[in-house]
């Protein structure tokens, strides 16, 4: 939670937090020793995964460890047998829509007005068969 609240303006409850820890979701954290660095938490409905959060601790930033929690997602999709891989992201985080773009996500949509401070969404999807020169 301590990462939760440091990367999001608005971030989810420990109660919504803990309701992502199993059943259709999973989820890896990047750890130094004993210290959490940054974590993902994805959904699986179908073929279908959509990653629901993903957080670099503040002090961590810039080292890559965004790319490694998406590689590390993308192996999990396709170990699960998924087909294409889902997310939003704050039209004005253009760090992290560089990231997706560069592991082949494209924007697909916009939802409007989707943060609570009103913000719009920009919807990204890969198709995991494209994935094949990830590195």
């Amino acid at each position: 939670m301590v990462i939760e609240r440091a990367c999001h303006s608005h971030p989810w409850s420990e109660k919504l937090m803990r309701s992502c820890l199993s059943g259709r979701y999973f989820c890896t954290g990047i750890f130094n020793d004993t210290k959490l660095l940054g974590f993902y938490v994805a959904e699986q409905a179908g073929p279908d995964i959509t990653l629901m959060d993903i957080c670099v601790a503040p002090s961590e930033q810039g080292q890559g460890l965004g790319k490694v929690l998406m590689q590390s997602l993308c192996d999990a999709a396709l170990a699960r047998n998924a087909e294409l891989l889902f997310l939003e992201v704050r039209e004005s985080n253009v760090a992290a829509i560089a990231l997706y773009e560069g592991c082949g996500f494209i924007a697909n949509g916009v939802r409007k007005k989707y943060y609570p401070d009103g913000e719009d969404a920009t919807l990204m999807m890969c198709e995991l068969s494209t994935l094949e020169n990830f590195s």
